[in-house]
Protein backbone atom coordinates (compact mmCIF):
# COMPACT_ATOMS: atom_id res chain seq x y z
CA UNK A 1 0.00 0.00 0.00
CA UNK A 2 1.40 3.46 -0.98
CA UNK A 3 0.68 5.45 2.12
CA UNK A 4 1.02 9.35 1.24
CA UNK A 5 -0.37 12.00 2.89
CA UNK A 6 -2.85 14.19 0.77
CA UNK A 7 -0.50 17.29 0.42
CA UNK A 8 1.02 19.88 -2.03
CA UNK A 9 3.73 22.23 -2.58
CA UNK A 10 2.55 24.91 -0.13
CA UNK A 11 1.53 22.54 2.75
CA UNK A 12 4.89 21.24 2.40
CA UNK A 13 6.95 24.46 2.51
CA UNK A 14 5.18 25.89 5.42
CA UNK A 15 3.66 22.89 7.39
CA UNK A 16 7.02 22.37 9.22
CA UNK A 17 6.25 25.37 11.39
CA UNK A 18 3.35 24.42 12.53
CA UNK A 19 4.85 21.46 13.75
CA UNK A 20 6.09 21.18 17.26
CA UNK A 21 10.26 20.62 17.11
CA UNK A 22 9.99 17.46 19.79
CA UNK A 23 7.81 15.71 17.46
CA UNK A 24 9.11 16.47 14.12
CA UNK A 25 11.74 14.55 14.74
CA UNK A 26 9.93 11.61 15.33
CA UNK A 27 8.03 11.41 11.64
CA UNK A 28 8.47 9.78 8.73
CA UNK A 29 9.98 11.36 5.79
CA UNK A 30 7.72 12.23 2.46
CA UNK A 31 9.15 13.57 -0.70
CA UNK A 32 6.91 16.02 -3.19
CA UNK A 33 9.84 17.24 -5.75
CA UNK A 34 12.59 18.65 -4.74
CA UNK A 35 10.70 19.37 -1.22
CA UNK A 36 10.98 17.30 1.57
CA UNK A 37 9.32 17.29 5.15
CA UNK A 38 8.39 14.93 8.41
CA UNK A 39 5.03 14.15 9.11
CA UNK A 40 2.51 11.69 11.55
CA UNK A 41 2.74 7.78 11.71
CA UNK A 42 0.97 5.88 8.68
CA UNK A 43 -1.37 4.55 11.19
CA UNK A 44 -2.83 7.53 12.39
CA UNK A 45 -6.36 7.79 12.00
CA UNK A 46 -6.67 11.81 12.51
CA UNK A 47 -7.03 14.26 10.17
CA UNK A 48 -4.73 16.97 9.43
CA UNK A 49 -5.23 20.67 8.49
CA UNK A 50 -2.36 21.43 6.43
CA UNK A 51 -1.37 25.65 6.03
CA UNK A 52 -0.91 27.18 3.51
CA UNK A 53 -3.31 24.24 1.20
CA UNK A 54 -6.04 24.70 -0.75
CA UNK A 55 -7.14 20.96 0.55
CA UNK A 56 -7.58 21.27 4.42
CA UNK A 57 -8.91 18.23 5.04
CA UNK A 58 -7.04 15.03 4.32
CA UNK A 59 -6.30 11.71 5.20
CA UNK A 60 -3.56 10.66 6.45
CA UNK A 61 -3.73 7.10 4.46
CA UNK A 62 -4.47 6.51 1.07
CA UNK A 63 -3.97 3.52 -0.46
CA UNK A 64 -3.06 4.65 -4.02
CA UNK A 65 -3.45 1.16 -5.94
CA UNK A 66 -7.01 1.20 -4.77
CA UNK A 67 -8.73 1.92 -7.69
CA UNK A 68 -11.98 3.41 -6.12
CA UNK A 69 -9.26 5.87 -4.07
CA UNK A 70 -10.37 9.03 -5.97
CA UNK A 71 -14.38 8.33 -5.18
CA UNK A 72 -13.68 7.92 -1.90
CA UNK A 73 -11.55 11.07 -0.98
CA UNK A 74 -14.18 12.96 -3.34
CA UNK A 75 -16.79 11.59 -0.97
CA UNK A 76 -15.18 12.09 2.15
CA UNK A 77 -14.50 16.03 0.52
CA UNK A 78 -18.04 16.05 0.23
CA UNK A 79 -18.95 14.97 3.80
CA UNK A 80 -16.31 17.77 5.44
CA UNK A 81 -17.56 20.43 3.06
CA UNK A 82 -21.18 19.69 3.69
CA UNK A 83 -23.30 23.34 4.96
CA UNK A 84 -24.24 23.50 8.52
CA UNK A 85 -28.28 23.66 8.24
CA UNK A 86 -30.75 24.83 11.04
CA UNK A 87 -32.37 21.57 10.29
CA UNK A 88 -29.68 19.45 11.09
CA UNK A 89 -30.72 19.75 14.60
CA UNK A 90 -34.38 21.43 14.78
CA UNK A 91 -37.76 20.68 13.07
CA UNK A 92 -37.86 23.28 11.07
CA UNK A 93 -40.05 23.58 7.61
CA UNK A 94 -39.18 26.00 4.63
CA UNK A 95 -41.47 28.45 3.28
CA UNK A 96 -41.71 29.93 -0.37
CA UNK A 97 -38.77 32.89 -0.67
CA UNK A 98 -39.97 36.20 -0.26
CA UNK A 99 -37.21 37.66 -2.20
CA UNK A 100 -37.93 38.47 -5.88
CA UNK A 101 -36.04 40.70 -7.97
CA UNK A 102 -39.37 42.07 -9.60
CA UNK A 103 -40.00 43.90 -6.45
CA UNK A 104 -38.96 46.73 -4.12
CA UNK A 105 -39.21 44.20 -1.37
CA UNK A 106 -40.92 41.37 0.08
CA UNK A 107 -44.40 43.00 1.43
CA UNK A 108 -46.48 41.46 -1.09
CA UNK A 109 -45.37 37.54 -0.25
CA UNK A 110 -45.59 39.32 3.43
CA UNK A 111 -49.15 40.65 3.14
CA UNK A 112 -50.28 37.28 2.49
CA UNK A 113 -51.80 38.04 -1.38
CA UNK A 114 -51.33 35.02 -3.48
CA UNK A 115 -48.27 33.70 -3.25
CA UNK A 116 -48.66 30.91 -6.01
CA UNK A 117 -49.71 33.83 -8.73
CA UNK A 118 -48.84 32.40 -12.16
CA UNK A 119 -47.06 35.44 -12.99
CA UNK A 120 -45.66 36.42 -9.83
CA UNK A 121 -45.09 32.49 -7.84
CA UNK A 122 -41.27 31.72 -6.63
CA UNK A 123 -41.82 28.48 -8.67
CA UNK A 124 -42.30 30.64 -11.78
CA UNK A 125 -39.20 32.89 -10.98
CA UNK A 126 -37.26 30.08 -12.18
CA UNK A 127 -33.96 32.63 -12.70
CA UNK A 128 -34.11 33.96 -9.30
CA UNK A 129 -32.95 31.72 -7.54
CA UNK A 130 -29.51 29.35 -7.53
CA UNK A 131 -30.39 25.87 -6.73
CA UNK A 132 -29.66 23.74 -3.82
CA UNK A 133 -27.09 21.41 -5.49
CA UNK A 134 -25.45 24.16 -7.62
CA UNK A 135 -21.65 23.59 -7.05
CA UNK A 136 -18.53 25.26 -8.50
CA UNK A 137 -15.12 23.99 -8.41
CA UNK A 138 -12.62 24.53 -5.72
CA UNK A 139 -9.25 24.37 -7.96
CA UNK A 140 -9.22 24.74 -11.64
CA UNK A 141 -5.59 23.74 -12.06
CA UNK A 142 -4.68 20.14 -13.25
CA UNK A 143 -0.95 20.11 -12.71
CA UNK A 144 0.83 18.16 -14.74
CA UNK A 145 3.31 17.34 -11.73
CA UNK A 146 4.21 17.64 -8.36
CA UNK A 147 7.28 19.79 -9.28
CA UNK A 148 5.02 21.88 -11.40
CA UNK A 149 5.68 25.81 -9.83
CA UNK A 150 3.32 25.78 -7.45
CA UNK A 151 1.35 22.74 -7.56
CA UNK A 152 -1.51 21.03 -5.14
CA UNK A 153 -1.60 17.52 -5.38
CA UNK A 154 -3.16 15.00 -3.80
CA UNK A 155 -1.19 11.54 -5.31
CA UNK A 156 2.35 11.35 -6.58
CA UNK A 157 0.81 11.16 -10.05
CA UNK A 158 -1.09 14.61 -9.26
CA UNK A 159 -4.07 13.45 -10.65
CA UNK A 160 -6.76 15.70 -11.14
CA UNK A 161 -9.45 15.19 -8.56
CA UNK A 162 -12.94 17.37 -8.58
CA UNK A 163 -13.78 19.28 -5.73
CA UNK A 164 -17.13 20.92 -5.51
CA UNK A 165 -18.14 23.43 -2.65
CA UNK A 166 -22.02 25.05 -2.57
CA UNK A 167 -22.08 27.74 -4.81
CA UNK A 168 -23.86 31.23 -3.02
CA UNK A 169 -26.68 33.02 -4.25
CA UNK A 170 -30.61 33.38 -2.87
CA UNK A 171 -32.82 29.75 -2.54
CA UNK A 172 -36.19 29.50 -4.00
CA UNK A 173 -37.09 28.23 -0.29
CA UNK A 174 -36.20 30.21 2.87
CA UNK A 175 -36.47 29.17 6.90
CA UNK A 176 -37.28 32.01 8.77
CA UNK A 177 -40.63 34.09 8.34
CA UNK A 178 -38.88 37.60 7.98
CA UNK A 179 -41.98 39.52 9.62
CA UNK A 180 -40.99 38.22 12.97
CA UNK A 181 -36.73 38.10 12.09
CA UNK A 182 -34.90 40.12 14.35
CA UNK A 183 -31.13 40.39 12.84
CA UNK A 184 -28.08 41.28 14.11
CA UNK A 185 -24.47 43.06 12.63
CA UNK A 186 -21.72 43.41 14.42
CA UNK A 187 -17.95 44.03 13.04
CA UNK A 188 -14.93 42.70 15.16
CA UNK A 189 -10.94 42.97 15.06
CA UNK A 190 -9.73 45.80 13.22
CA UNK A 191 -10.45 48.25 10.69
CA UNK A 192 -10.49 47.22 7.53
CA UNK A 193 -12.12 49.03 4.09
CA UNK A 194 -15.63 47.77 3.02
CA UNK A 195 -16.76 47.33 6.46
CA UNK A 196 -19.78 49.80 5.95
CA UNK A 197 -20.31 49.04 2.97
CA UNK A 198 -21.22 45.32 3.89
CA UNK A 199 -23.04 46.48 6.73
CA UNK A 200 -24.74 48.58 4.05
CA UNK A 201 -25.35 46.06 1.45
CA UNK A 202 -27.10 43.27 4.65
CA UNK A 203 -29.31 45.57 5.29
CA UNK A 204 -30.27 46.31 2.30
CA UNK A 205 -30.78 42.78 1.33
CA UNK A 206 -32.86 42.27 4.95
CA UNK A 207 -35.17 44.68 3.89
CA UNK A 208 -35.44 43.13 0.14
CA UNK A 209 -36.51 40.14 2.00
CA UNK A 210 -38.91 42.27 4.13
CA UNK A 211 -37.61 42.10 7.52
CA UNK A 212 -38.11 45.11 9.52
CA UNK A 213 -36.03 44.79 13.05
CA UNK A 214 -32.33 45.18 12.30
CA UNK A 215 -29.62 46.08 14.96
CA UNK A 216 -26.09 46.90 15.37
CA UNK A 217 -23.78 45.69 18.04
CA UNK A 218 -21.53 48.22 18.41
CA UNK A 219 -18.12 47.57 19.50
CA UNK A 220 -17.80 43.96 18.59
CA UNK A 221 -18.59 41.51 20.77
CA UNK A 222 -18.35 43.96 23.86
CA UNK A 223 -21.60 45.14 22.59
CA UNK A 224 -23.41 42.15 23.32
CA UNK A 225 -22.66 42.40 27.33
CA UNK A 226 -21.84 45.52 27.99
CA UNK A 227 -24.46 47.42 29.41
CA UNK A 228 -23.21 51.01 28.43
CA UNK A 229 -22.99 49.80 24.68
CA UNK A 230 -26.77 49.02 23.67
CA UNK A 231 -27.75 47.50 20.36
CA UNK A 232 -28.34 50.45 17.57
CA UNK A 233 -31.82 49.98 15.89
CA UNK A 234 -30.71 50.61 11.55
CA UNK A 235 -32.62 52.56 9.41
CA UNK A 236 -32.14 52.88 5.47
CA UNK A 237 -31.11 56.85 6.80
CA UNK A 238 -28.51 55.36 8.87
CA UNK A 239 -26.65 53.22 6.13
CA UNK A 240 -27.42 54.89 2.99
CA UNK A 241 -24.28 56.75 2.41
CA UNK A 242 -22.27 55.38 5.18
CA UNK A 243 -19.87 52.96 1.99
CA UNK A 244 -18.78 56.58 1.56
CA UNK A 245 -16.61 56.71 4.26
CA UNK A 246 -14.20 54.58 5.87
CA UNK A 247 -14.34 52.42 9.31
CA UNK A 248 -17.33 51.11 10.91
CA UNK A 249 -20.54 52.76 11.71
CA UNK A 250 -21.04 50.27 14.50
CA UNK A 251 -17.33 50.63 15.93
CA UNK A 252 -15.38 47.22 16.55
CA UNK A 253 -12.67 45.77 19.07
CA UNK A 254 -11.32 43.10 19.74
CA UNK A 255 -12.02 39.86 22.26
CA UNK A 256 -15.61 39.94 24.23
CA UNK A 257 -16.98 37.87 26.65
CA UNK A 258 -17.48 34.19 26.86
CA UNK A 259 -19.18 32.54 24.39
CA UNK A 260 -21.81 31.22 27.02
CA UNK A 261 -22.24 35.23 27.67
CA UNK A 262 -22.47 36.02 23.85
CA UNK A 263 -25.46 33.09 22.71
CA UNK A 264 -27.27 34.21 26.64
CA UNK A 265 -27.38 37.44 25.24
CA UNK A 266 -28.57 36.44 21.99
CA UNK A 267 -31.18 34.44 23.76
CA UNK A 268 -32.76 37.09 25.66
CA UNK A 269 -32.61 39.80 22.77
CA UNK A 270 -34.40 36.91 20.61
CA UNK A 271 -32.07 37.54 17.83
CA UNK A 272 -32.63 35.20 15.12
CA UNK A 273 -29.81 35.80 12.22
CA UNK A 274 -25.91 36.83 13.40
CA UNK A 275 -23.74 38.81 10.82
CA UNK A 276 -20.61 38.93 12.11
CA UNK A 277 -18.22 40.87 10.05
CA UNK A 278 -14.19 39.73 10.88
CA UNK A 279 -10.84 37.60 10.14
CA UNK A 280 -9.84 34.54 11.41
CA UNK A 281 -9.70 35.15 15.03
CA UNK A 282 -13.52 36.25 14.64
CA UNK A 283 -14.24 33.12 12.29
CA UNK A 284 -13.53 31.02 15.20
CA UNK A 285 -15.74 32.75 17.87
CA UNK A 286 -18.29 32.98 15.30
CA UNK A 287 -18.00 29.03 14.85
CA UNK A 288 -18.23 28.98 18.73
CA UNK A 289 -21.27 30.90 18.93
CA UNK A 290 -22.59 28.89 16.15
CA UNK A 291 -22.10 25.72 18.22
CA UNK A 292 -23.80 26.59 21.37
CA UNK A 293 -26.58 27.66 19.37
CA UNK A 294 -26.69 24.40 18.05
CA UNK A 295 -26.23 22.86 21.76
CA UNK A 296 -29.12 24.84 22.85
CA UNK A 297 -31.24 24.31 19.93
CA UNK A 298 -31.95 27.92 19.28
CA UNK A 299 -33.18 28.79 15.91
CA UNK A 300 -30.54 31.00 15.46
CA UNK A 301 -28.44 31.47 11.60
CA UNK A 302 -25.25 32.33 12.48
CA UNK A 303 -23.40 33.72 9.29
CA UNK A 304 -19.54 34.72 9.04
CA UNK A 305 -18.08 37.88 6.04
CA UNK A 306 -14.60 37.33 6.04
CA UNK A 307 -12.84 40.64 6.52
CA UNK A 308 -8.92 41.17 6.39
CA UNK A 309 -6.89 43.10 4.20
CA UNK A 310 -4.45 40.39 4.92
CA UNK A 311 -6.30 38.45 2.54
CA UNK A 312 -5.42 35.59 4.63
CA UNK A 313 -8.34 33.37 4.75
CA UNK A 314 -7.78 29.96 3.72
CA UNK A 315 -9.68 28.80 0.58
CA UNK A 316 -10.30 32.00 -0.86
CA UNK A 317 -9.43 34.24 -3.94
CA UNK A 318 -8.98 37.38 -1.63
CA UNK A 319 -11.00 39.17 1.27
CA UNK A 320 -13.01 42.60 1.23
CA UNK A 321 -10.17 44.85 2.13
CA UNK A 322 -7.22 43.87 0.52
CA UNK A 323 -7.30 45.30 -3.11
CA UNK A 324 -7.80 48.84 -1.46
CA UNK A 325 -5.14 48.15 1.52
CA UNK A 326 -2.60 47.30 -1.75
CA UNK A 327 -3.51 50.25 -3.45
CA UNK A 328 -3.30 52.81 -0.47
CA UNK A 329 0.28 51.06 0.01
CA UNK A 330 1.49 52.48 -3.31
CA UNK A 331 1.37 55.79 -2.08
CA UNK A 332 3.60 54.74 0.77
CA UNK A 333 5.51 53.03 -2.14
CA UNK A 334 5.96 55.97 -4.10
CA UNK A 335 6.77 58.08 -1.11
CA UNK A 336 9.72 55.65 -0.15
CA UNK A 337 11.11 55.64 -3.86
CA UNK A 338 10.96 59.67 -4.09
CA UNK A 339 12.83 59.91 -1.18
CA UNK A 340 14.99 57.37 -1.66
CA UNK A 341 15.91 59.05 -5.23
CA UNK A 342 15.94 62.42 -4.24
CA UNK A 343 18.76 61.76 -1.68
CA UNK A 344 22.45 60.64 -1.72
CA UNK A 345 22.75 56.76 -1.29
CA UNK A 346 18.85 56.87 -0.37
CA UNK A 347 17.10 53.57 1.20
CA UNK A 348 13.09 54.45 0.88
CA UNK A 349 12.11 51.23 4.12
CA UNK A 350 8.67 50.58 3.78
CA UNK A 351 6.83 48.09 6.39
CA UNK A 352 3.09 46.71 5.64
CA UNK A 353 0.62 44.92 7.23
CA UNK A 354 0.48 40.89 7.18
CA UNK A 355 1.33 39.20 10.44
CA UNK A 356 1.87 35.37 9.13
CA UNK A 357 0.85 36.23 5.44
CA UNK A 358 2.76 38.35 2.78
CA UNK A 359 0.36 39.34 0.28
CA UNK A 360 0.10 42.99 1.07
CA UNK A 361 3.86 43.19 0.45
CA UNK A 362 4.03 41.17 -2.34
CA UNK A 363 1.06 42.93 -4.18
CA UNK A 364 1.96 46.00 -3.46
CA UNK A 365 5.79 45.33 -4.40
CA UNK A 366 4.59 43.72 -8.15
CA UNK A 367 2.10 46.91 -8.74
CA UNK A 368 5.18 49.48 -7.77
CA UNK A 369 7.24 47.92 -9.75
CA UNK A 370 9.98 50.32 -7.63
CA UNK A 371 10.40 48.24 -5.03
CA UNK A 372 14.05 46.37 -5.03
CA UNK A 373 13.67 44.29 -2.30
CA UNK A 374 10.55 42.22 -0.41
CA UNK A 375 10.53 40.26 2.60
CA UNK A 376 7.73 37.98 4.25
CA UNK A 377 7.05 36.26 6.72
CA UNK A 378 6.75 32.85 4.73
CA UNK A 379 10.42 33.48 3.23
CA UNK A 380 13.26 33.21 5.74
CA UNK A 381 16.09 35.62 5.38
CA UNK A 382 19.20 36.54 7.11
CA UNK A 383 20.50 40.44 7.34
CA UNK A 384 24.25 39.35 7.98
CA UNK A 385 26.77 37.55 5.46
CA UNK A 386 28.06 37.77 2.11
CA UNK A 387 24.13 36.77 0.51
CA UNK A 388 22.71 38.68 3.40
CA UNK A 389 20.06 41.72 3.07
CA UNK A 390 22.59 44.04 3.83
CA UNK A 391 24.93 43.05 1.45
CA UNK A 392 22.52 43.17 -1.46
CA UNK A 393 21.61 46.61 -0.15
CA UNK A 394 25.14 47.56 -0.08
CA UNK A 395 25.53 46.47 -4.17
CA UNK A 396 22.19 48.40 -4.80
CA UNK A 397 23.82 51.60 -3.62
CA UNK A 398 26.76 51.22 -5.23
CA UNK A 399 25.38 50.13 -8.57
CA UNK A 400 21.89 52.38 -8.83
CA UNK A 401 22.62 54.43 -5.97
CA UNK A 402 19.02 53.86 -4.22
CA UNK A 403 17.01 51.17 -2.88
CA UNK A 404 13.25 50.44 -1.86
CA UNK A 405 12.47 47.79 0.28
CA UNK A 406 8.68 46.40 1.55
CA UNK A 407 8.42 44.46 4.66
CA UNK A 408 5.59 42.65 6.19
CA UNK A 409 5.21 43.10 9.61
CA UNK A 410 5.51 39.45 10.60
CA UNK A 411 8.75 38.98 8.35
CA UNK A 412 12.20 38.57 10.33
CA UNK A 413 10.21 37.67 13.63
CA UNK A 414 12.94 35.07 14.63
CA UNK A 415 15.50 38.24 14.14
CA UNK A 416 14.12 39.57 16.75
CA UNK A 417 13.24 39.06 20.95
CA UNK A 418 10.09 39.67 20.77
CA UNK A 419 7.86 40.34 23.90
CA UNK A 420 5.84 36.76 24.63
CA UNK A 421 2.65 38.65 24.80
CA UNK A 422 -1.02 38.23 23.18
CA UNK A 423 -3.22 40.79 22.01
CA UNK A 424 -7.02 40.79 23.27
CA UNK A 425 -7.72 38.39 20.06
CA UNK A 426 -4.94 35.77 21.22
CA UNK A 427 -2.50 36.95 18.74
CA UNK A 428 1.23 36.73 19.40
CA UNK A 429 2.91 40.37 19.82
CA UNK A 430 5.05 41.00 17.25
CA UNK A 431 8.49 42.58 17.56
CA UNK A 432 9.27 46.02 14.74
CA UNK A 433 10.90 44.53 12.18
CA UNK A 434 10.57 47.76 10.44
CA UNK A 435 12.14 49.33 13.47
CA UNK A 436 15.04 46.77 14.16
CA UNK A 437 15.75 46.78 10.33
CA UNK A 438 15.86 50.69 9.83
CA UNK A 439 18.25 50.20 13.16
CA UNK A 440 20.55 46.83 11.20
CA UNK A 441 20.77 49.36 8.00
CA UNK A 442 22.05 52.51 9.70
CA UNK A 443 24.38 50.47 11.74
CA UNK A 444 25.49 47.57 8.60
CA UNK A 445 26.41 51.37 6.54
CA UNK A 446 28.21 53.41 9.16
CA UNK A 447 30.55 50.20 10.14
CA UNK A 448 31.41 49.82 5.87
CA UNK A 449 31.97 54.41 5.98
CA UNK A 450 29.40 54.45 3.51
CA UNK A 451 26.90 56.97 3.24
CA UNK A 452 23.40 55.87 3.36
CA UNK A 453 20.12 57.79 4.29
CA UNK A 454 17.18 56.12 5.45
CA UNK A 455 13.66 56.97 5.28
CA UNK A 456 11.53 54.98 6.88
CA UNK A 457 7.60 54.38 6.28
CA UNK A 458 4.84 52.85 8.08
CA UNK A 459 1.48 53.55 6.99
CA UNK A 460 -0.27 50.99 8.74
CA UNK A 461 -3.24 52.75 9.85
CA UNK A 462 -3.67 54.82 6.84
CA UNK A 463 -4.06 51.77 4.92
CA UNK A 464 -6.57 50.16 6.17
CA UNK A 465 -8.80 53.05 7.59
CA UNK A 466 -9.62 54.42 4.02
CA UNK A 467 -12.85 54.17 1.84
CA UNK A 468 -13.12 50.70 -0.28
CA UNK A 469 -12.30 51.06 -3.57
CA UNK A 470 -13.88 49.98 -6.95
CA UNK A 471 -13.30 46.12 -6.98
CA UNK A 472 -13.61 45.89 -2.81
CA UNK A 473 -17.17 47.87 -3.24
CA UNK A 474 -18.56 45.48 -5.86
CA UNK A 475 -16.97 42.70 -3.79
CA UNK A 476 -18.49 43.74 -0.70
CA UNK A 477 -21.96 44.40 -2.10
CA UNK A 478 -22.26 40.49 -3.60
CA UNK A 479 -20.85 38.93 0.55
CA UNK A 480 -23.24 41.39 1.97
CA UNK A 481 -26.14 40.16 -0.17
CA UNK A 482 -24.73 36.34 -0.12
CA UNK A 483 -24.44 36.81 3.93
CA UNK A 484 -28.18 37.20 3.93
CA UNK A 485 -29.08 34.76 0.99
CA UNK A 486 -27.34 31.86 3.42
CA UNK A 487 -29.44 33.17 6.58
CA UNK A 488 -32.54 32.96 4.85
CA UNK A 489 -31.98 29.66 3.89
CA UNK A 490 -31.35 28.10 6.88
CA UNK A 491 -27.68 27.68 7.01
CA UNK A 492 -25.90 28.76 9.93
CA UNK A 493 -21.91 28.36 10.81
CA UNK A 494 -21.12 29.50 7.11
CA UNK A 495 -18.92 32.01 5.46
CA UNK A 496 -18.99 34.07 2.25
CA UNK A 497 -16.46 33.58 0.01
CA UNK A 498 -14.87 33.73 -3.70
CA UNK A 499 -13.18 31.00 -4.97
CA UNK A 500 -11.92 31.50 -9.27
CA UNK A 501 -14.11 34.04 -9.68
CA UNK A 502 -17.37 32.58 -8.48
CA UNK A 503 -19.33 33.33 -5.00
CA UNK A 504 -19.78 30.39 -2.76
CA UNK A 505 -20.54 29.49 0.71
CA UNK A 506 -18.19 27.51 2.92
CA UNK A 507 -18.11 25.99 6.74
CA UNK A 508 -16.56 28.21 8.84
CA UNK A 509 -14.59 25.09 9.87
CA UNK A 510 -12.59 25.10 7.06
CA UNK A 511 -11.33 28.14 6.67
CA UNK A 512 -9.76 28.81 10.70
CA UNK A 513 -7.28 25.38 10.86
CA UNK A 514 -4.67 28.04 10.16
CA UNK A 515 -3.97 31.48 8.12
CA UNK A 516 -3.53 31.26 4.52
CA UNK A 517 -0.44 32.03 3.12
CA UNK A 518 2.06 32.92 0.57
CA UNK A 519 3.78 29.68 -1.14
CA UNK A 520 6.47 30.64 -1.88
CA UNK A 521 7.13 27.78 -4.58
CA UNK A 522 4.35 29.70 -6.77
CA UNK A 523 3.94 31.11 -9.83
CA UNK A 524 3.14 34.95 -7.91
CA UNK A 525 6.00 34.70 -5.54
CA UNK A 526 8.03 33.79 -8.60
CA UNK A 527 6.93 37.08 -10.24
CA UNK A 528 7.44 39.26 -7.26
CA UNK A 529 10.99 37.64 -7.55
CA UNK A 530 11.56 38.43 -10.82
CA UNK A 531 9.83 42.21 -10.06
CA UNK A 532 12.61 42.62 -8.00
CA UNK A 533 15.25 41.02 -8.80
CA UNK A 534 16.50 40.25 -5.76
CA UNK A 535 18.55 37.48 -4.87
CA UNK A 536 18.11 34.56 -2.20
CA UNK A 537 18.17 35.52 1.39
CA UNK A 538 17.97 32.36 3.05
CA UNK A 539 20.50 31.46 5.92
CA UNK A 540 21.44 27.93 4.10
CA UNK A 541 22.90 30.29 1.55
CA UNK A 542 24.41 32.36 3.70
Amino acid sequence: MASVSSMNNACLSNLSAHVPMSNRDQHRQLYYGNLRFKWMGRHSSRKIRFSACRIVAEKLDIDFSDPDWKTEYQKDFENTFNLPHLKDVLDVKPRPSTFSLMHRDGSRWLRNENVTDRAEGPEDRKNDYVDIDDRTLLKVIKYASPTSAGAECIDPNCTWVEQWVHRAGPRKEIYFEPTKVKAAIVTCGGLCPGLNDVIRQIFFTLERYGVQKIFGVRYGFRGFFDPELPMKKLSREHVQDINLEGGSLLGTSRGGASTSDIVDSIEAKEIDMVFILGGNGTHAGANAIHNECRKRKMKVSVICVPKTIDNDILLMDKTFGFDTAVEAAQRAINSAYIEAHSAYHGIGLVKLMGRSSGFIAMHASLASGQVDICLIPEVPFTLDGPNGVLSHLEHLIRTKGAAVVCVAEGAGQELLAAPDLKDLSGNAVLGDIGVHFKNQIKSYFNEKGIHADVKYIDPTYMVRSVRANASDAILCTVLGQNAVHGAFAGYSGITMGICNTHYVFLPITEVIHTPRAVNPNSRMWHRCLTSTGQPDFSPRNC
